[in-house]
């Protein structure tokens, strides 16, 4: 896997990633202590509203961004969203007023919702041969799940000597560094084959991923993932620090064995995607985390809540998470012309996190309100409908090159040189406005 890195624009791009996650991984510490110092008993709400405000950014701004990426060149587009992160997170240590928090974390968010999709997008021009591609997709989810990890420890280190002030200095450092290493490789900057009106460049990711049959699957499978993720990243501190009375550090190993999964299936899944098809990988791994949750709700249920169980669980949930998303980007990939790929990757960034959206707070109702047994059963019924759901739009037999009759151009388009019937990798275009065998 590591023999990518030898790639050196990838090599640069991949550090980028790497300490941006980290410096985003402080700010996330630093905010909560800062919003207990302006809210105190409040702090909550607050915390709430600065979630709500990320998600609605990531859904409503990655689109718009995406529809003009294309527009400028890359590697500048992506180095003056890393600036205006970094000035962004500048300016928390100085606050004063809640309110000046909501609005820069909108304008952050709003950077990283036009940021992520766009460098997401450039990583298969840079790496265009699949089984390179997919060690990279790979690389990038042990990146998240490392910055998982790394983030709150250094952060606990850092406080000690420090405030949680200077946490925040911590992401501008990991934003500019980010920059730095964006503006040191040369990077490919397709264009637009056509002049297009802004509704169809800020509709077009989502209209070309909703007409891709093994994008619809890819969408409810986000949902899957969603359902299962939102049980871990919401109702663990409820577990561990409330049912089971246990402390801060037990806290963080459970989310260590939920990181731990997901990077077991990180590194497994390179070779295992050399030889079977993305398909079963993803409904394999929705399906361990629909029977985790399952399980743990019969252990609960039967003998109260336990650590160990606990942490078994969270580790199949790790596992099948990483192996629903890891493999996303490889079907995004090969599912647009390279000049919609920033464009389709929005769309993706948007939707799956309209999912998360929605199950989060359905997550922290169900626990609150009926406790972790029907929370656990209903978020994996709800996983389980995504995979149904998958299994009925994502047809087992997803070729890339599929034989079409094109009845919708007229005999001397250039498309037509190999004749009306011919046969090449499918993608939605212009000359191909749907998917199917005849247009």
């Amino acid at each position: 896997m590591l023999e990518i890195l030898a790639d050196r624009t990838y090599r640069h791009l991949f550090l980028a990633q790497v300490v941006a996650l980290l410096g985003t991984g402080l700010a996330t510490v630093a905010l909560g202590l800062l919003a207990y110092d302006l809210a105190g008993g409040n702090a909550s709400m607050v915390l709430g509203a600065v979630f709500t405000i990320k998600m609605v950014a990531y859904v409503g701004i990655a689109p718009l961004a995406g529809a003009f990426a294309d527009r400028v060149p890359r590697r500048a587009f992506l180095v003056m969203l890393d600036l205006v992160r970094a000035g962004a997170a500048l300016c928390l240590p100085f606050v004063s007023e809640v309110w000046h928090v909501y609005v820069l974390i909108f304008l952050l968010q709003s950077a990283s919702a036009a940021f992520t999709p766009t460098f997401q997008a450039t990583i298969p021009d840079v790496l265009p041969e699949e089984a390179r591609y997919t060690r990279a997709l790979s690389l990038s989810r042990l990146a998240y799940d490392l910055e998982n990890i790394v983030s709150p420890t250094l952060a606990g280190l850092l406080l000690v000597v420090l405030s949680y002030n200077a946490l925040f200095f911590g992401t501008v450092a990991g934003f500019v560094g980010s920059a730095l290493l964006v503006v040191s490789v040369i990077l490919p900057s397709p264009k637009s084959s056509k002049p297009r009106g802004i509704y169809d460049r800020t509709t077009r990711g989502i209209r070309i991923y909703l007409a891709t049959p093994r994008l619809r699957g890819l969408l409810a499978l986000n949902l899957a993932a969603a359902s299962a993720g939102a049980m871990v990243l919401v109702n663990s501190v409820v577990l561990v620090r409330g049912m089971l009375d246990l402390g801060e550090s037990s806290l963080a190993w459970t989310m260590f064995a939920f990181g731990a999964g997901s990077m077991l299936a990180a590194m497994a899944l390179p070779r295992l995607l050399d030889r079977v098809r993305d398909r079963p990988v993803m409904i394999v791994g929705a399906s361990l985390m629909v029977v985790a949750l399952l399980g743990l709700a019969g252990e609960i249920a039967a003998l109260g809540v336990g650590w160990n169980a606990l942490l078994v669980a969270w580790v199949l949930v790790g596992l099948g998470y990483s192996a629903v998303l890891t493999p996303s980007g490889r079907l995004l990939r090969r599912s647009a012309h390279t000049a919609d790929r920033p464009a389709l990757f929005a769309a993706q960034f948007a939707l799956s996190h309209a999912c998360w959206l929605f199950t989060y707070p359905i997550s922290g109702w169900l626990m609150t309100r009926f406790g972790p047994v029907i929370a656990l059963l209903t978020l994996a019924v709800l996983a389980g409908c995504g995979i149904l759901i998958a299994l009925t739009l994502w047809p087992r037999e997803d070729p890339d090159t599929v034989e079409h009759t094109h009845d919708n151009l007229p005999s001397d388009h250039p498309h037509l040189q190999g004749g009306r019937n011919h046969a090449h990798p499918l993608v939605i275009d212009e000359e191909h406005p749907r998917w199917g065998s005849k247009f």
